[in-house]
Formats: structure tokens, C-alpha cells, sequence
């Protein structure tokens, strides 16, 4: 597992390449809660979510020969286009694997950035053939199944626990758990006695299954949410959970979606649902613990066209 040292060395590696994003206490999230809410908006960061400190701490720490080589990525959507952004200003070709059902913009946003972009059916399938490509002497750049990548998404954690006053409890959405790995070791060791809660998609729920079966498994992906639908979890990802969250809360697609109308209505900000699925956890967690906890969200990403939010709220008959 990681330490708050890798976390504090991975800030000083990618400082100057990303932005320390803004953590704001929300008057609109707390009266719609009926709990304080302090938010950590991600999605200003550059390339629209958090997975650009990862994927600029990994491709900082290659050397000549990985860097000739060139990087592959798999993603659901934002990793990749930070990879794609990132290698392009470091001037490393870079090879992005997306499922078929990835956001059109995350596609069109890695093209334009120079990336060769390669879709597959399905996002097992993308993982499979960013292995193949691996082994064809391509240079992996995992989006959580990797010490380097996780301790740098604990940037956020770091971040947050210096800007957001006296936090009881934090959400952190759940695709394969590089995130909340990283920002669950960063706040365990600033603000020890936070609980710290993943949240998942019902069509995404690898952390959830893992943390059922005692370990990684893989499982079916049925949910919209492409950014949180990882095929697995990792070794790595997993121990960090199992040792470091309190628990995992599940919501639906439609309550996700909900969220993302919530945060817009609310929050004034326009994530996507990865970080939309936060705001319904939140009501359950409140329901656990009481309403004088205060509340603190990893709002993670914000990379939702207005088509693709208008289309989902239709579909699940919401206004």
C-alpha cells in the first residue's frame, strides 16, 4: 500500500502541470441535504476531472525508452483523455482504448489532442487489447492499478483535508478505486478520524463484489456511467478499501443522473454522473450517521455533454 509520503512526493511531481482545484463550502447542497456540504471541484481541473494528476505523475515518471516507446491507455472516458492531453504536451505518442459506449466527446477530445484512439466492443475487451498492446512494447499507463497513478490521485486528498475545515465524512465515487485509494490514504493520516465512503453505480459495482467475495473478481457492466465501469478492481485498489473506507453505498443510474441534475440545480456546477451518484450517497449516509455530520464530496469529474445529460434524464423520466 501507499503512504502519505508517496502521496506528498507525487504532489511535488506533478505541481506545476495541474491546478490545486477550489474547495467551497455549498449553501445550495446544504439546504437540498439538510447537513453541511463542503465540495472539491475536480471537475475544474485540467482536462475536466481528477485523472489527469495520475496520468501526469506516470508519464513524468518514465524514462527515455518508455517514452520512445510510446504510452496505451484504457479508459472509460476521462483517463484517457488525460493521457491523451498530457503525453501530447510531453510529446509522447500516446494510444487511447475506449469502449464503444465512451462519451463521443471523450473521444473527439483525445483525437484532437493527437492520440490514436482504438474502440472496442466493450470495456473488458478494451482492457484485453490495452494488454495486447502492452506486450507489443507499448508502455502502459493504468488508470488505477498502479502505485504511482494512485498516489497522485491522492493529491486531492491532500488538498482537501488542508482547505475544508472539520469534515465527519467524505464520498468518493468508485470506478476501479485509484481514486478513493489515494485520497483515503492522504485523509487517514491528516483528518484520522473522517469516515471516508465509496460510492458505486448499481451496473458498476466492482468494489462492492470484491469487498463481498474477499477480493477482486470480475463483474458484469451494465451501467451508463462508463467512467465508473471498471471490469474489475485491482489487488492494489482493493487493500486499500478494504483497510482504509468505512463502507461502499450503491445507487442506481437513475439516481445518479438525478445527481447531476442536483448539482447543476444546486451547486451551480455541471459534473457528470461519476460524480452525480455522490449527492443521492450522501442522503444514505446521512440517514446513518445523523445530520450534524458534515459532509465532504469529490465532485471527481465534468466531462457530460448537455446531449448526453438531456438524453439520460429522458430515459429515466426525469425533469
Amino acid at each position: 500500500m501507499i503512504t502519505v509520503a508517496d502521496v506528498e512526493a507525487a504532489a511535488a511531481r506533478i505541481a506545476g502541470h495541474v491546478i490545486r482545484t477550489p474547495t467551497v463550502p455549498s449553501p445550495g447542497l446544504s439546504s437540498l441535504l439538510g447537513a453541511q456540504v463542503t465540495a472539491k471541484l475536480e471537475l475544474l481541473q485540467r482536462t475536466g476531472s481528477f485523472k489527469v494528476r495520475g496520468a501526469t505523475a506516470k508519464l513524468l515518471s518514465l524514462d527515455e525508452a518508455e517514452r520512445a516507446a510510446g504510452v496505451v491507455a484504457v479508459s472509460g472516458g476521462n483517463h484517457g483523455i488525460a493521457v491523451a492531453v498530457m503525453a501530447g504536451a510531453l510529446d509522447i505518442k500516446a494510444t487511447v482504448v475506449m469502449p464503444r459506449s465512451a462519451p463521443r466527446r471523450a473521444v473527439g477530445i483525445a483525437e484532437a489532442a493527437g492520440a490514436n484512439v482504438i474502440l472496442a466492443d466493450a470495456m473488458d475487451g478494451a482492457f484485453a487489447l490495452a494488454e495486447q498492446l502492452r506486450t507489443e512494447g507499448l508502455t502502459l499507463v493504468h488508470p488505477f492499478d498502479d502505485p504511482v497513478v494512485i498516489a497522485a490521485q491522492g493529491t486531492v486528498g491532500l488538498e482537501f483535508a488542508e482547505e475544508a475545515g472539520d469534515l465527519t465524512d467524505v464520498l468518493v465515487s468508485i470506478g476501479g478505486g485509484g481514486l478513493i485509494a489515494g485520497v483515503a490514504t492522504a485523509l487517514r493520516a491528516r483528518r484520522p478520524g473522517v469516515r471516508i465512503w465509496g460510492v458505486e453505480t448499481e451496473g458498476a459495482r466492482a468494489m462492492s463484489e470484491a469487498l463481498a467475495a474477499g477480493g477482486p473478481v470480475p463483474v458484469q457492466l451494465a451501467s451508463i456511467v462508463s467512467t465508473l465501469s471498471a471490469p474489475s478492481v485491482s489487488q492494489l485498489t482493493y487493500d486499500h478499501v478494504s483497510a482504509l473506507v468505512t463502507d461502499v453505498l450503491t445507487v442506481t443510474d437513475a439516481e445518479a443522473v438525478q445527481g447531476t441534475l442536483d448539482l447543476a440545480d444546486h451547486a451551480k456546477v455541471w459534473a457528470e454522473p461519476a460524480a452525480g451518484c455522490l449527492v443521492p450517497a450522501a442522503r444514505k449516509v446521512l440517514d446513518h450517521v445523523g445530520e450534524s455530520a458534515r459532509i465532504g464530496l469529490v465532485v471527481c469529474g465534468g466531462n457530460a455533454s448537455a446531449a448526453d445529460v438531456t438524453t439520460w434524464a429522458e430515459q429515466f423520466g426525469l425533469h
